[in-house]
Protein backbone atom coordinates (compact mmCIF):
# COMPACT_ATOMS: atom_id res chain seq x y z
CA UNK A 1 0.00 0.00 0.00
CA UNK A 2 1.18 3.38 -0.83
CA UNK A 3 2.01 6.11 1.68
CA UNK A 4 -1.05 8.93 1.05
CA UNK A 5 0.39 12.58 -0.32
CA UNK A 6 0.08 14.15 3.53
CA UNK A 7 2.51 11.09 4.85
CA UNK A 8 1.72 8.39 7.56
CA UNK A 9 -1.51 8.83 8.64
CA UNK A 10 -2.40 8.51 12.53
CA UNK A 11 -5.70 8.93 14.61
CA UNK A 12 -5.62 9.81 18.41
CA UNK A 13 -9.14 9.55 20.27
CA UNK A 14 -10.53 10.41 23.63
CA UNK A 15 -13.99 11.15 23.99
CA UNK A 16 -15.58 13.15 22.01
CA UNK A 17 -12.65 14.07 20.28
CA UNK A 18 -10.67 12.58 17.30
CA UNK A 19 -7.32 13.86 15.95
CA UNK A 20 -6.51 13.01 12.59
CA UNK A 21 -2.25 14.00 11.61
CA UNK A 22 0.13 13.61 8.86
CA UNK A 23 3.61 12.84 9.09
CA UNK A 24 4.54 15.09 6.32
CA UNK A 25 5.17 18.64 8.57
CA UNK A 26 3.83 16.94 11.24
CA UNK A 27 0.51 18.58 10.02
CA UNK A 28 -2.73 18.47 12.44
CA UNK A 29 -5.20 17.32 9.18
CA UNK A 30 -8.48 17.33 11.45
CA UNK A 31 -9.74 17.69 14.69
CA UNK A 32 -13.32 16.91 15.29
CA UNK A 33 -14.90 17.27 18.53
CA UNK A 34 -18.94 15.33 18.49
CA UNK A 35 -18.41 15.57 14.82
CA UNK A 36 -17.99 18.85 14.54
CA UNK A 37 -14.92 19.98 12.56
CA UNK A 38 -12.70 22.77 14.73
CA UNK A 39 -10.73 23.63 12.40
CA UNK A 40 -10.03 23.12 8.49
CA UNK A 41 -9.28 19.93 7.24
CA UNK A 42 -7.67 18.67 4.74
CA UNK A 43 -7.84 14.95 2.83
CA UNK A 44 -5.24 12.02 3.78
CA UNK A 45 -4.31 11.56 0.04
CA UNK A 46 -3.78 15.24 -0.59
CA UNK A 47 -0.57 17.76 -0.62
CA UNK A 48 -1.52 19.91 2.42
CA UNK A 49 -2.78 22.91 1.39
CA UNK A 50 -0.11 25.98 2.39
CA UNK A 51 0.63 25.76 5.68
CA UNK A 52 -2.26 24.44 7.22
CA UNK A 53 -2.29 22.55 10.71
CA UNK A 54 1.83 22.87 10.13
CA UNK A 55 4.58 23.63 13.07
CA UNK A 56 6.92 26.18 12.06
CA UNK A 57 10.26 25.90 13.01
CA UNK A 58 13.63 27.31 13.39
CA UNK A 59 11.39 30.31 12.32
CA UNK A 60 7.23 31.48 12.11
CA UNK A 61 6.49 33.83 9.58
CA UNK A 62 8.93 35.61 7.62
CA UNK A 63 12.88 36.64 6.90
CA UNK A 64 13.64 39.79 4.54
CA UNK A 65 15.13 38.76 1.38
CA UNK A 66 15.72 35.23 3.17
CA UNK A 67 19.16 36.92 4.52
CA UNK A 68 20.28 37.72 8.11
CA UNK A 69 23.09 38.32 10.00
CA UNK A 70 23.81 36.10 13.06
CA UNK A 71 27.19 35.47 15.26
CA UNK A 72 29.04 37.39 12.73
CA UNK A 73 28.19 35.65 9.69
CA UNK A 74 25.62 36.51 7.30
CA UNK A 75 22.98 33.71 6.06
CA UNK A 76 21.28 33.26 3.19
CA UNK A 77 18.23 31.19 3.08
CA UNK A 78 16.04 30.24 -0.11
CA UNK A 79 13.38 32.83 -1.19
CA UNK A 80 10.60 30.07 -0.99
CA UNK A 81 8.06 32.71 -1.10
CA UNK A 82 8.54 34.57 -4.57
CA UNK A 83 5.95 37.06 -4.14
CA UNK A 84 7.31 38.40 -1.28
CA UNK A 85 10.68 37.86 -1.79
CA UNK A 86 11.53 35.99 1.81
CA UNK A 87 11.93 32.89 3.36
CA UNK A 88 8.58 31.88 4.80
CA UNK A 89 7.39 29.59 7.60
CA UNK A 90 10.69 27.81 8.79
CA UNK A 91 12.36 24.22 6.95
CA UNK A 92 9.87 21.37 8.82
CA UNK A 93 6.83 21.25 6.93
CA UNK A 94 7.87 19.69 3.91
CA UNK A 95 10.05 16.68 5.75
CA UNK A 96 8.24 13.30 6.60
CA UNK A 97 8.40 13.38 10.70
CA UNK A 98 9.12 9.67 12.02
CA UNK A 99 6.61 8.51 15.24
CA UNK A 100 8.83 7.96 18.15
CA UNK A 101 5.50 7.84 20.81
CA UNK A 102 2.22 6.44 19.33
CA UNK A 103 -0.52 5.75 21.86
CA UNK A 104 -4.49 5.91 21.46
CA UNK A 105 -4.63 9.56 22.76
CA UNK A 106 -1.31 10.67 22.11
CA UNK A 107 1.82 11.20 19.54
CA UNK A 108 5.03 12.25 19.41
CA UNK A 109 6.77 12.71 15.80
CA UNK A 110 10.19 14.19 15.14
CA UNK A 111 12.68 15.16 12.64
CA UNK A 112 16.32 16.53 12.51
CA UNK A 113 16.79 19.91 10.57
CA UNK A 114 20.23 19.27 8.52
CA UNK A 115 22.68 21.90 8.32
CA UNK A 116 22.35 23.45 5.25
CA UNK A 117 22.88 26.67 2.96
CA UNK A 118 21.47 29.23 4.79
CA UNK A 119 20.71 28.02 8.13
CA UNK A 120 24.29 26.08 9.25
CA UNK A 121 22.98 23.91 12.21
CA UNK A 122 21.31 20.85 13.37
CA UNK A 123 18.08 21.21 15.58
CA UNK A 124 16.26 18.15 16.35
CA UNK A 125 12.58 18.72 16.19
CA UNK A 126 9.95 16.92 18.44
CA UNK A 127 6.54 17.52 17.55
CA UNK A 128 4.03 16.19 20.25
CA UNK A 129 0.02 16.15 20.45
CA UNK A 130 -2.08 15.04 23.53
CA UNK A 131 -5.78 14.33 22.96
CA UNK A 132 -8.05 14.59 26.20
CA UNK A 133 -11.43 15.04 27.01
CA UNK A 134 -10.27 19.33 27.46
CA UNK A 135 -9.07 19.31 24.17
CA UNK A 136 -5.75 18.85 21.72
CA UNK A 137 -2.87 19.30 23.32
CA UNK A 138 0.33 20.44 20.37
CA UNK A 139 3.58 20.86 21.63
CA UNK A 140 7.06 21.54 19.49
CA UNK A 141 10.44 21.47 21.25
CA UNK A 142 13.68 22.60 19.63
CA UNK A 143 17.11 20.58 21.10
CA UNK A 144 20.23 22.00 19.34
CA UNK A 145 22.56 19.02 18.21
CA UNK A 146 25.43 21.69 16.97
CA UNK A 147 28.62 22.64 18.18
CA UNK A 148 27.44 26.41 18.09
CA UNK A 149 24.25 28.45 19.20
CA UNK A 150 21.36 28.37 16.64
CA UNK A 151 18.87 31.10 16.40
CA UNK A 152 15.68 29.88 16.92
CA UNK A 153 11.65 30.68 16.54
CA UNK A 154 8.58 28.32 16.90
CA UNK A 155 4.84 28.61 16.24
CA UNK A 156 1.88 27.02 14.64
CA UNK A 157 -0.27 27.11 11.92
CA UNK A 158 -3.75 26.23 13.03
CA UNK A 159 -7.00 27.40 10.87
CA UNK A 160 -9.76 27.22 13.15
CA UNK A 161 -13.55 27.29 11.77
CA UNK A 162 -16.77 27.50 13.77
CA UNK A 163 -19.38 25.72 12.16
CA UNK A 164 -22.54 27.67 11.71
CA UNK A 165 -25.67 27.16 9.37
CA UNK A 166 -26.11 30.57 8.90
CA UNK A 167 -22.40 31.18 8.29
CA UNK A 168 -20.93 31.26 4.43
CA UNK A 169 -16.94 30.93 5.12
CA UNK A 170 -15.71 33.25 8.37
CA UNK A 171 -17.68 36.45 7.49
CA UNK A 172 -20.37 35.82 9.96
CA UNK A 173 -18.15 34.55 12.46
CA UNK A 174 -16.88 36.23 15.35
CA UNK A 175 -13.48 36.74 16.59
CA UNK A 176 -11.74 37.55 19.96
CA UNK A 177 -8.25 38.54 21.01
CA UNK A 178 -7.28 40.36 23.17
CA UNK A 179 -3.96 41.95 22.00
CA UNK A 180 -3.17 45.42 22.85
CA UNK A 181 -0.28 45.93 20.05
CA UNK A 182 -0.39 45.05 16.64
CA UNK A 183 2.43 45.28 13.66
CA UNK A 184 1.22 47.35 10.65
CA UNK A 185 2.79 45.30 7.66
CA UNK A 186 4.07 46.49 3.90
CA UNK A 187 1.28 45.35 1.41
CA UNK A 188 3.44 43.89 -1.06
CA UNK A 189 5.99 41.85 1.06
CA UNK A 190 3.87 41.15 4.48
CA UNK A 191 6.57 42.29 6.22
CA UNK A 192 6.74 44.04 9.80
CA UNK A 193 6.86 48.14 9.18
CA UNK A 194 5.23 49.35 12.83
CA UNK A 195 3.84 49.09 16.01
CA UNK A 196 0.63 50.58 16.94
CA UNK A 197 -2.24 50.21 19.30
CA UNK A 198 -4.85 48.31 17.81
CA UNK A 199 -7.56 51.16 18.18
CA UNK A 200 -4.78 53.45 16.68
CA UNK A 201 -6.40 54.56 13.30
CA UNK A 202 -3.32 53.03 11.56
CA UNK A 203 -4.36 49.46 12.52
CA UNK A 204 -7.75 49.89 10.01
CA UNK A 205 -10.21 48.38 12.35
CA UNK A 206 -8.36 45.11 13.68
CA UNK A 207 -9.03 45.82 17.04
CA UNK A 208 -10.88 42.48 18.78
CA UNK A 209 -10.53 43.18 22.65
CA UNK A 210 -14.11 42.79 22.54
CA UNK A 211 -15.70 40.32 20.37
CA UNK A 212 -16.70 41.21 16.66
CA UNK A 213 -17.78 40.18 14.23
CA UNK A 214 -14.98 39.83 11.32
CA UNK A 215 -17.05 40.90 8.70
CA UNK A 216 -14.77 41.56 5.28
CA UNK A 217 -11.97 42.66 7.38
CA UNK A 218 -8.70 41.37 6.17
CA UNK A 219 -5.77 40.22 8.88
CA UNK A 220 -2.52 39.19 8.02
CA UNK A 221 -0.86 40.65 11.42
CA UNK A 222 0.72 39.78 14.36
CA UNK A 223 -0.17 41.04 17.38
CA UNK A 224 1.15 41.13 21.20
CA UNK A 225 0.36 42.79 24.03
CA UNK A 226 -1.26 39.82 25.22
CA UNK A 227 -3.93 39.89 27.73
CA UNK A 228 -2.41 37.41 30.28
CA UNK A 229 -4.89 37.91 33.62
CA UNK A 230 -4.91 34.00 34.51
CA UNK A 231 -1.05 33.31 33.18
CA UNK A 232 -2.53 32.80 29.33
CA UNK A 233 -3.32 34.10 26.58
CA UNK A 234 -6.40 33.27 24.40
CA UNK A 235 -8.50 33.70 20.84
CA UNK A 236 -11.92 32.84 19.87
CA UNK A 237 -13.72 31.99 16.83
CA UNK A 238 -17.36 31.95 17.37
CA UNK A 239 -20.86 31.32 15.52
CA UNK A 240 -23.47 33.51 15.88
CA UNK A 241 -25.19 31.21 18.57
CA UNK A 242 -21.84 31.44 20.74
CA UNK A 243 -20.53 28.25 19.70
CA UNK A 244 -17.04 27.66 18.43
CA UNK A 245 -13.11 26.98 18.68
CA UNK A 246 -10.75 28.65 21.56
CA UNK A 247 -6.85 28.48 21.51
CA UNK A 248 -5.08 28.98 24.44
CA UNK A 249 -1.20 29.57 24.72
CA UNK A 250 1.32 30.17 27.55
CA UNK A 251 4.07 33.01 27.97
CA UNK A 252 6.78 31.31 25.75
CA UNK A 253 4.40 32.90 22.80
CA UNK A 254 4.32 36.66 23.01
CA UNK A 255 3.13 37.03 20.08
CA UNK A 256 0.29 35.22 17.33
CA UNK A 257 -0.37 35.83 13.56
CA UNK A 258 -4.07 36.15 12.35
CA UNK A 259 -4.88 35.60 8.89
CA UNK A 260 -8.47 35.70 7.93
CA UNK A 261 -7.30 33.53 4.36
CA UNK A 262 -7.89 36.56 2.22
CA UNK A 263 -5.29 34.76 -0.32
CA UNK A 264 -6.43 31.34 -0.17
CA UNK A 265 -7.80 30.25 -3.54
CA UNK A 266 -11.33 28.04 -4.42
CA UNK A 267 -12.66 26.74 -1.13
CA UNK A 268 -10.05 27.88 1.01
CA UNK A 269 -10.75 31.46 0.13
CA UNK A 270 -11.94 32.87 3.52
CA UNK A 271 -12.30 29.58 4.47
CA UNK A 272 -11.06 29.70 8.19
CA UNK A 273 -8.82 31.99 10.44
CA UNK A 274 -5.15 30.69 10.96
CA UNK A 275 -4.43 31.53 14.58
CA UNK A 276 -0.14 31.29 15.01
CA UNK A 277 0.99 31.58 18.41
CA UNK A 278 4.83 32.38 17.78
CA UNK A 279 7.70 32.78 20.02
CA UNK A 280 9.12 35.94 18.39
CA UNK A 281 7.16 38.44 15.34
CA UNK A 282 7.77 38.14 11.63
CA UNK A 283 11.74 38.86 10.67
CA UNK A 284 12.78 37.82 14.04
CA UNK A 285 16.29 36.91 12.42
CA UNK A 286 16.53 40.65 11.54
CA UNK A 287 14.99 42.70 14.15
CA UNK A 288 16.47 40.50 16.91
CA UNK A 289 13.03 40.68 18.80
CA UNK A 290 12.45 38.06 21.11
CA UNK A 291 14.59 35.98 19.12
CA UNK A 292 15.98 32.71 20.79
CA UNK A 293 19.41 32.04 21.14
CA UNK A 294 19.50 28.14 21.84
CA UNK A 295 22.93 27.03 22.81
CA UNK A 296 24.62 23.61 22.09
CA UNK A 297 22.59 20.77 23.32
CA UNK A 298 20.02 23.14 25.00
CA UNK A 299 15.91 22.90 24.06
CA UNK A 300 13.33 25.16 23.63
CA UNK A 301 9.37 24.74 23.49
CA UNK A 302 5.89 26.45 22.59
CA UNK A 303 2.63 25.36 23.15
CA UNK A 304 -0.84 25.84 22.92
CA UNK A 305 -4.20 23.98 23.65
CA UNK A 306 -7.63 23.77 20.89
CA UNK A 307 -10.63 23.44 22.54
CA UNK A 308 -14.72 24.22 21.70
CA UNK A 309 -16.81 26.77 22.99
CA UNK A 310 -20.06 24.91 23.56
CA UNK A 311 -23.45 26.14 24.12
Amino acid sequence: MSTPLSGKPFALRSGSFEARIASVGASLRSLRWNGVDLIVPFGEDEIRPSMRGAFLAPWPNRIAGGRFEFAGAVHQLVQNEPDTRTAAHGLIAWIDFAATAVAPDNLVLTAVIAPQPGYPWRVRVDAEFRLSTAGLSQEITATNESATSAPVGLGGHPYLVAESPRARGIDELALELDAERILLISEDRMLPMREVHVADPLADGRDFRESRRIGRTEINHAFTGLDRRDGLARARLLADDGTGVEIEWDERCPWVQVYTTDHGAGEEFRSGVAIEPMTCPPDAFNSRRDLLVVPPGGSVSAGWVIRPVPA
